[in-house]
């Protein structure tokens, strides 16, 4: 086995924003406290079952390092490459792997230099998609405590070999140390030591070396591979292949089950691929996922009592996207300018009423909540 670099460790990458962290971590803090009042990031989340995560725990590491290496080579097959990177990038998606996967091929030296440093870069990418989103509201509000939560349940969803290690110990050490301090200042940008992730990625951030999501060309080219392997079997079945959700005769070509991201390289068609067809049907997947989250942010901020809670999930899920599945989405600047507004109205509506001697229950009868 081999030492492994991960998107939370103290690793060479990390470290070389450290340079940049104590440059920029006096303005940060300040533009990030400096917005807004006291509130919880309440940007919706999908996890796993507890009966999803203890069938894949369950599995030996010596079978999840095999599941790796098939799901690899099933990859670099489809994508005909003999390496997952490409200039020091990413140039394979290895979202189908599973943390415990990921972390076995990062590790395990039966994998090649390229290979582990792509892991590498795919653990990175999870952690920073992960606070993506709470970060954008951070930023808005000026409360980390939401930030550090999501960086505190992403560490606490990986797999046991991973949590054994030094790397993961003291980064969720930092992580538990920093919400302490914020229990008793939410505004203010905890001191948790060089181990602290988060304080990592917010450098990483501001100094423009956040990990890059594979190409969007790249993303493509998979797409394409992808249905014509899904037209393949369909004939190959005797049916033929139709977006058509109601065909009793042919077979269902469901978009809905590809990556937003994916969608996004279809509907924006820059490398000229796709059909009309197509596009249409990834349009309206896309849409289908975008309306989704809206409507799950919806839900998620009516059980709330925070009454700027669907404007901070509007922001979270707006940072999370990449610039393309904004654009193939139709989720404009001004949309997420709008979230932002919307929480400064309604954050100084509730002050303005606590002053005027209201209290948090009184002004949500009064929104109507």
């Amino acid at each position: 086995m081999v030492a492994v670099s991960t998107a939370y460790s103290t690793n060479s990458y990390y470290k070389a924003a450290a340079s940049a962290q104590a440059a920029n971590a006096a303005n940060a803090a300040a533009a990030s406290t400096a917005a807004g009042n006291t509130t919880e990031q309440a940007a919706t989340s999908v996890t796993l079952s507890d009966e999803a995560m203890a069938a894949l725990a369950d599995r030996d590491f010596a079978a999840v390092i095999a599941d790796a290496r098939a799901k690899l080579s099933a990859l670099l097959t489809e994508a005909d490459r003999t390496s997952p990177l490409e200039g020091d990038k990413l140039a394979l998606d290895l979202s189908s792997l599973d943390a415990r996967e990921l972390f076995a091929m990062a590790s395990d030296d039966s994998f090649t230099s390229d290979e582990r440093d792509a892991a590498g870069l795919e653990m990175q990418r999870r952690f920073e998609a992960a606070l993506a989103g709470p970060a954008a509201v951070a930023q808005v509000t000026g409360n980390f405590t939401g930030l550090y939560k999501a960086a505190a349940e992403y560490l606490d969803s990986l797999g046991p070999e991973e949590k054994a290690g030094a790397d993961w110990i003291a980064g969720r050490a930092a992580i538990t140390e920093a919400q302490k301090q914020l229990q008793v200042a939410p505004k203010t940008m905890p001191d948790a030591g060089e181990d602290d992730p988060v304080a990592l990625y917010l450098a990483l951030v501001e100094a423009g070396q956040a990990a890059e999501p594979q190409a969007i060309e790249d993303v493509a080219t998979g797409a394409r591979k992808t249905l014509d392997t899904l037209y393949a079997d369909a004939i190959k079945a005797g049916k033929v292949p139709t977006f058509n959700k109601s065909t009793t005769i042919g077979t269902y070509i469901d978009m809905s089950k590809l990556p937003s991201r994916t969608l996004s390289s279809i509907v924006l068609d820059g490398t000229g691929q796709f059909t009309t067809q197509e596009v249409s049907a990834a349009n309206t997947a896309l849409r289908g996922k975008s309306g989704a989250a809206l409507v799950a942010g919806f839900q998620n901020a009516a059980k709330s009592s925070d009454p700027t809670a669907f404007s901070q999930n509007i922001m979270a899920i707006f940072a999370s996207m990449s610039a393309e599945e904004r654009q193939a989405a139709g989720w404009s600047e001004k949309f997420y300018q709008a979230a932002v507004d919307s929480y400064t109205t309604t954050s100084k509506l509730t002050q303005m009423f606590a002053e005027a001697g209201g209290d948090s229950t009184g002004f949500l009868s009064w929104m109507g909540k």
